[in-house]
């Protein structure tokens, strides 16, 4: 069994210092170095719009300055780590949200205003997206988990109720990562729970990809997607995981950077993500 040793932490930090965003060096430090949340949540502000929204490359392959949608999922995520899910920003990107809802409740995967900012060539959109369960089932979840009161949690939990229900055939593994964040913290556990035994074998039949792993899909093991995958299935990626620590400290990504600088800046984010992992998992000695 692989096992990353304090050695293997330092090694880490090490890679942090060179290559991490201010965002993510916070991040390795509060989760791993024992600071503050403060600072974490103050690198966080540089990225937010007065929309209530999230751009500037918060996530690295959408380089514009205007708000889209799947970065405020990293902002709600961020505030989270941070303890921080009763910051006021928590309810503006509520606001924000509310303000690119289509009439089902459904936020789109991305809005058409990406076509004028440098952007990997995979975010692309029709000129009237529709709301896609993408990212609006993993917006709806963190929500719910911050104890969102936010109007928009009404229409949107519905949208992706509707979704599950009508969950037939196999969706897009971004789709699973979605509906999963969804059923680990919407309110409704019973009908959480028998939503999942409905869609679990279509769920796992989608969870991967040419650059995800089962771990991205159970990425701890008290989620729902824990429970996709057999024991020697997780065993055998925590092993793959703790052995695909670089030489310079860091992991590596498994999916093109389209402009040089996305392949670093999303390195450090994907440590920090590694590492949380293996510690969720037992891999990491402390």
């Amino acid at each position: 069994m692989n096992v990353l040793n304090a050695s293997d932490l330092a090694r880490a930090a090490e890679f942090m210092r060179l290559n991490g965003r201010l965002i993510d060096r916070r991040r390795f430090a509060l989760h791993f170095g024992g600071g503050p949340a403060a600072p974490v949540v103050a690198a966080l502000r540089p990225y937010e719009n007065p929309d209530g929204g999230y751009g500037h490359a918060l996530e690295p392959d959408l380089r514009g300055e205007g708000s889209q949608p799947v970065p405020a999922q990293h902002a709600l995520q961020i505030l989270h780590e941070a303890g921080a899910d009763d910051d006021p920003a928590v309810a503006r990107v509520g606001g924000y949200l509310a303000s690119v809802t289509g009439a089902d409740g459904g936020v789109p995967f991305v809005l058409p205003s990406v076509r004028g900012t440098p952007h990997a060539p995979w975010w692309r959109t029709p000129d009237d997206p529709p709301g896609n369960i993408n990212p609006t089932g993993t917006l709806a979840g963190m929500l719910h988990r911050a104890g969102s009161g936010h109007p928009w949690l009404g229409p949107a939990t519905a949208f992706c109720w509707r979704h599950l229900d009508g969950l037939t055939a196999e969706p897009g593994a971004y789709d699973v990562l979605a509906v999963l964040t969804f059923l680990d913290h919407v309110p409704d556990r019973d009908r959480a729970e028998a939503a999942f035994a409905r869609v679990r074998d279509v769920l796992a039949a989608a969870a991967r990809s040419d650059h995800q792993g089962v771990l991205d899909f159970a990425p701890a093991p008290d989620g729902y997607g824990r429970r996709l995958f057999a024991d020697d299935v997780i065993e055998a990626g925590l092993d793959a995981l703790a052995g695909a620590q670089d030489d310079d400290g860091g992991w590596d990504i498994a999916f093109p950077s389209w402009t040089p600088v996305t392949r670093p800046e999303w390195r450090g984010f994907t440590t920090v993500e590694r590492l949380l992992t293996l510690r969720a998992y037992g891999r990491l000695e402390t």
